[in-house]
């Protein structure tokens, strides 16, 4: 009871995917939830610019010839607006779709995925970053933030089996470390980088990029603590590259043509 006590909130999180039959591997000993955390029911938003948004991306997936997705919330979706150049410079030639809706939180992506937006397409690589709006907008629990990150790894692993993930820690936010919700983010990240087992799912946290070596948030590359500027969608980018190349499986291409 008291091994029970200690480790609740993260038996708690895995109890979760038991109910939703993870293929993720659990535990033997688990303890049941008095409640479905929000973070894990797949729920759509109302709003008709988001409606209008899903169906705008299921008729890109439609046309096929993805290789890569980027999932997340407006901080993936600042990639075609602050950060349109960037990806035009690093993914317009991989063949990438980004669904990154504004103001997502787990729950909105999980509903999105299982709606058609992840249909008929096989990526090589699918790129996650989700949870802020968890903790900013909700003030979830770091573990009930983390089990919706991880039902969504489990919807990705089943519905695109053949597709690599990487899992992306969630960006710092706030100006200093000791920021209630930079501490809550670092939460976080300590429970998703145990969800990577570096087969499928791998996990890269980019959050120093981000800081100053006092843990400061870097003003120039986030004007408002949360959202990359272009500068920081180039930080994003470059920071990610090396391992983002490496799971397409293009490393590989460039070894046969040195040999």
């Amino acid at each position: 009871m008291k091994f029970l006590h200690r480790r609740g909130p993260y038996l708690r999180c895995l109890a979760i995917l038991l109910a939703l039959g993870s293929p993720l591997t659990l535990p033997t000993f688990v303890q049941a939830f008095d409640r479905i955390p929000t973070a894990v029911a797949p729920v759509p938003r109302s709003e008709s610019w988001w409606i209008a948004q899903h169906e705008h991306t299921l008729a890109r997936i439609r046309q096929g010839g993805v290789d890569l997705l980027m999932i997340g919330d407006s901080i993936t979706q600042g990639w075609s607006a602050e950060g349109r150049h960037v990806w035009s410079t690093y993914y317009g030639h991989r063949l990438a779709v980004n669904l990154g809706f504004s103001r997502d939180c787990t729950e909105h992506v999980l509903w999105r995925l299982n709606h058609g937006e992840i249909d008929g397409i096989a990526p090589r690589l699918a790129v996650v970053m989700i949870g802020t709006n968890n903790i900013g907008a909700r003030r979830d629990p770091p573990e009930e933030t983390a089990a919706g990150i991880q039902a969504i790894l489990s919807t990705l692993r089943t519905g695109l089996p053949d597709t690599k993930i990487l899992l992306l820690g969630v960006f710092p936010r706030g100006a200093s470390g000791d920021d209630p919700l930079r501490q809550v983010t670092v939460a976080i990240n300590n429970l998703a980088r145990t969800y990577a087992d570096n087969k499928q799912i791998f996990f890269l946290d980019l959050s120093p990029l981000f800081l100053d070596n006092q843990g400061r948030l870097a003003q120039h590359l986030m004007p408002d603590y949360l959202h990359p500027n272009e500068q920081g969608y180039q930080v994003w980018a470059d920071g990610m590259e090396d391992m983002l190349s490496r799971l397409l499986g293009e490393h590989q291409h460039k070894d046969k043509r040195r040999s």
